[in-house]
C-alpha cells in the first residue's frame, strides 16, 4: 500500500517549511521516478527554491509525519533547480520511498558534510571505484569531472554490481565510456546469458590500470566490505593512503553530529566527512563496521 499524507499532517508539514532556522527543510516535489534495478530507484526532485550542494555532500530527505534519512545526491551540482537521489530499498524510510508516487511533496535540508577535494585531483589521473548503489554519489562526482575534464589527466571508472540486473545507470555508463579521456570497465559477481563483460568482484578489474601511480588519486564508494577490500587492493597496487578517498556514509542519521551514530574514532562522518582520505582513518579500529 502506498503511504498517503493526511490533510492535517500535510498542512502542518508545509507550514513547518516556512520556519527560519538551520534545520528548516525546503519543500520539494517528486517530478519523476526511474527504476534502476529491482531494489534501486532514482527520485528526481524539484525544490521550491534553488538548492546548491558540492559533490560528495549529502542531504536529509524528510517524509512528512513519517521520518527522514540522509542521502547523497547523484545529480550534477551545477544544476540547482532539481536534485536526483538514487536510493536502495533497505529500511523503513527507504521502503516508504519505494512505494511513493510522483507529485508527492517531501522536504530536503542541508547540504551537510564535506565534499570531494577537487583541487587535489587537478592534473592527475582520477580512479573511481564503485560498487552497487555506491555509484550514486560517484555519478555526481563524474558529472563534475566531465564538466571540466581538461583539468584532469584522465578519469578511470571501475564499477561492479552483484548481477547484470543490479547495474544502475546502464545507459549512462555506455555514454560515459565514449567520452574523451574517460576509461570505463564494469563487472558483475554473477553473470547470466546476456552478460558479455567481466565476471568477478570489482577487485578483479583493478589490475593493469591505465594510471600513473605517481600522479593519481582514487575515490571509492560502495558497501563497507567492498570498500575494505578495494582499499587494500589499491594500497597493494601502490596508491598512498592520502590519495585514497572514501565515502563513509553507512551509519549517518541526524546529519548534524548530535546522535553519534556515525562516529568513527574522533570523527563524525556527517560533520567531518562523509568524504575522508584513508590516511585520516587507517589507524582507527574497525572503520568498516
Amino acid at each position: 500500500m502506498k503511504p498517503k499524507l493526511t490533510e492535517g499532517s500535510e498542512s502542518e508539514f508545509i507550514g513547518s517549511l516556512k520556519m527560519k532556522n538551520i534545520y528548516r527543510p525546503i519543500e520539494a516535489t517528486i517530478e519523476d521516478i526511474i527504476v534502476e534495478s529491482p531494489t534501486i530507484k532514482t527520485f528526481i526532485l524539484r525544490p521550491k527554491e534553488d538548492f546548491e550542494f558540492k559533490t560528495g555532500q549529502f542531504i536529509e530527505l524528510t517524509l512528512p509525519a513519517r521520518g527522514e534519512a540522509p542521502f547523497t545526491p547523484s545529480s550534477d551540482p551545477n544544476i540547482k533547480d532539481k536534485i536526483d537521489l538514487t536510493i536502495m530499498n533497505v529500511g523503513r524510510v527507504t521502503a516508504l520511498l519505494h512505494n511513493i508516487s510522483k507529485n508527492t511533496s517531501l522536504g530536503i535540508r542541508g547540504p551537510y558534510g564535506k565534499g570531494y577535494p577537487l583541487d587535489k585531483f587537478a592534473g592527475k589521473d582520477v580512479l573511481i571505484v564503485g560498487g552497487g548503489v555506491g555509484l550514486a554519489p560517484l555519478r555526481s562526482l563524474l558529472f563534475t569531472l566531465f564538466a571540466e575534464i581538461n583539468k584532469y589527466n584522465k578519469v578511470v571508472l571501475r564499477y561492479g554490481a552483484r548481477t547484470p540486473s543490479d547495474i544502475i545507470y546502464k545507459e549512462s555508463i555506455s555514454e560515459w565510456s565514449k567520452k574523451n579521456k574517460v576509461d570505463v570497465v564494469t563487472t558483475v559477481d554473477v553473470g547470466d546469458s546476456t552478460w558479455k563483460g567481466n565476471v568477478g568482484l570489482v577487485t578483479t578489474i583493478l589490475k593493469d590500470l591505465p594510471v600513473d601511480l605517481e600522479k593519481s588519486v582514487s575515490v571509492v564508494c560502495g558497501p563497507p566490505i567492498m570498500m575494505k577490500f578495494v582499499t587494500l587492493k589499491l594500497l597493494d597496487l601502490g596508491f598512498k593512503p592520502q590519495d585514497i578517498y572514501l565515502s563513509m556514509e553507512k551509519n549517518m542519521s541526524c546529519g548534524v553530529g548530535k546522535c553519534g551514530h556515525c562516529r568513527i574514532g574522533r570523527f563524525y562522518s556527517c560533520k567531518d566527512g562523509p568524504v575522508f582520505a584513508y590516511e585520516q582513518l587507517k589507524d582507527i579500529h574497525d572503520i568498516w563496521d
